[in-house]
């Protein structure tokens, strides 16, 4: 981390550090508060980042004593700086949890077989149980087979599906009552922005919640929901955290980069808003005219979905018909006669989820 710059979210320059930190007043400042921008020492940052993080998660009620919660672990700075405060405020709070690290192995050489190697020594520094689950394992393909098969333009859209899936098939593996993620307020404010640019309503009006799918199989939450990316960083430098920071190769042009751009150039003006942006999408409210898609299960493994078919074993499917780019874009799966029509394909050419691995009950 540059240490020689001022500006919100790095550490002051020596010729700053005279000045006292303005909560205690006693040491020297070390660090502009990005979300602040109060100049303040190491010590008081540690609180107040562990403070306010303690408060979101009371006051929204994210946990009940006795609770198992799986920690969603992927080596990175969000999920390792979660696990880390999440443990340190399980026992200073007596919150009652049994946490596990839970990690999603998708199968991305020189990628995620170096993060998770981060993971297995957080298990050990945490002292916590880890959980890995492989897209191999469950659907049979791993991303590197993926990428050969559809290329880098859309390669996002089937990880992200099946990431999701597997984290809540790893969890059911585990027992787990609640999945927490890293996900921070600049991961949030950029799925607002998002949102509205695909013209996504029904996931408009639920990005912003701090806890999710609980009409599904396992509740997730978001801890970090008001915190800034960037007093991550400076927490888990500051604390010499172990964690991996490469970006995934496969990644570089997905669409969410462009937000995140834009996002970062807006806090440079305006560090403020960021949290303005999430707090636009908590109060964006759906004409009771609209008409919103249904929630119910696929009716192939089991999985919450608006379509007979989910998500996963629609792209899925496509892959094992050796047709990849079958479920992307927006066309709907068993709407119409035509889509009745593939729909009975599918079940008759392949066994998706539940093919070579069995099945999982939601």
């Amino acid at each position: 981390m540059d240490s020689s710059a001022a500006d919100g979210g790095r550490l002051l320059p020596s010729r700053a550090r005279s000045h006292l930190c303005v909560r205690c007043g006693e040491r020297k400042a070390a660090l502009k508060r990005p979300k602040t921008l109060e100049q303040i020492c190491r010590e008081c940052f540690y609180i107040v980042f562990e403070d306010e993080i303690h408060q979101t998660i009371i006051d929204n009620t994210l946990f009940k004593a006795g609770e198992r919660v799986a920690i969603g672990a992927s080596g990175g700075k969000d999920s390792t700086v979660l696990a880390y405060v999440l443990s340190e405020l399980n026992r200073r709070h007596n919150y009652g949890l049994d946490l596990f690290l839970l990690s999603v192995d998708e199968g991305i050489t020189g990628y995620r077989d170096d993060s998770l190697e981060t993971v297995k020594r957080n298990e050990i520094q945490y002292g916590l149980p880890l959980k890995i689950v492989s897209y191999k394992d469950l659907y049979g393909w791993t991303m590197d087979d993926i990428v050969k098969a559809i290329g880098l333009k859309n390669n996002c859209t089937f990880c992200g599906v099946f990431r999701r899936q597997a984290l809540d098939r790893g969890a059911a593996l585990l027992k787990a009552d609640k999945i927490v993620t890293g996900h921070n307020v600049d991961d949030i404010a950029e799925t607002v922005l998002l949102n509205i640019l695909r013209g996504d309503i029904a996931r408009l009006s639920r990005c912003t919640f701090i806890t999710t799918g609980e009409d599904g199989p396992i509740p997730r939450c978001k801890p970090f929901k008001y915190t800034y990316e960037k007093e991550i960083v400076i927490y888990a430098y500051f604390k010499k955290l172990d964690y991996f920071s490469t970006e995934c190769i496969y990644s570089p042009n997905a669409y969410r980069g462009f937000a995140r751009e834009f996002i970062k150039d807006l806090e440079r003006m305006r560090p403020r808003a960021i949290l303005d942006i999430v707090k636009s999408g908590e109060n964006f409210r759906i004409s009771t005219t609209t008409r919103m898609p249904e929630q119910g299960t696929c009716e192939r493994c089991g999985y919450i979905s608006s379509q007979k078919l989910c998500k996963a074993c629609v792209l899925l499917d496509g892959l094992n018909r050796g047709l990849p780019k079958l479920g992307i874009g927006r066309t709907k799966v068993g709407v119409g006669a035509d889509g009745q029509q593939r729909a009975k394909r599918s079940e008759r050419n392949s066994s998706s989820l539940q093919g070579k691995h069995g099945s999982f009950d939601f």
